[in-house]
């Protein structure tokens, strides 16, 4: 459980210290649920001077000058693989750490050893509490312990 925008924020710089060249993260949840603010801590956690803004309406943006370059993708408004191809993922993804919001059923191709972060809004909406699980695919996370969170063997 998360309780606070800050919160969250925190737990992306945490989950930014485990990261490296060629990570894919998918960011999964509704609307509001606080995707972007995790974003922004992983940016902060990763030395990103920029700020950390949702690429809804460019799709993707690419942040230069921290610890490894960060590629922040809003899948939201893209209907197949083939859309998700034209944004030429595959040159920025060995070499950055790259973060897919709304990505769930597209993104999945872009890498084997991913980490799934899904982020649940509570029933009552004056809660700003989020449930967030973790699921990591793939060998690169074997063994991995995420701060807050138990990863799957």
């Amino acid at each position: 459980m998360i309780a606070t925008p800050t919160a969250m924020r925190s737990f992306g710089g945490a989950l930014a210290e485990l990261l490296r060249a060629g990570d894919l993260v998918l960011l999964i949840g509704e609307l509001g649920a606080g995707k972007t603010t995790l974003a922004q801590g992983i940016g902060a956690g990763l030395g990103v001077p920029d700020a950390v803004r949702s690429p809804t309406f460019i799709l993707a943006r690419v942040h230069h000058g921290g610890r490894l370059p960060l590629v922040h993708v809003d899948a939201y408004r893209l209907g197949s693989v083939a859309e998700l191809d034209d944004l030429d993922l595959d040159s920025e993804l060995p070499v950055a750490v790259t973060l897919v919001e709304w990505g769930r059923g597209l993104a999945e191709v872009l890498a084997a050893d991913r980490l799934e972060v899904v982020i649940a809004r509570p029933a009552d909406p004056s809660s700003e509490i989020r449930e967030v699980d973790v699921v990591a695919h793939g060998d690169r996370w074997h063994g991995v312990a995420l701060p807050g969170c138990a990863l799957p063997g």
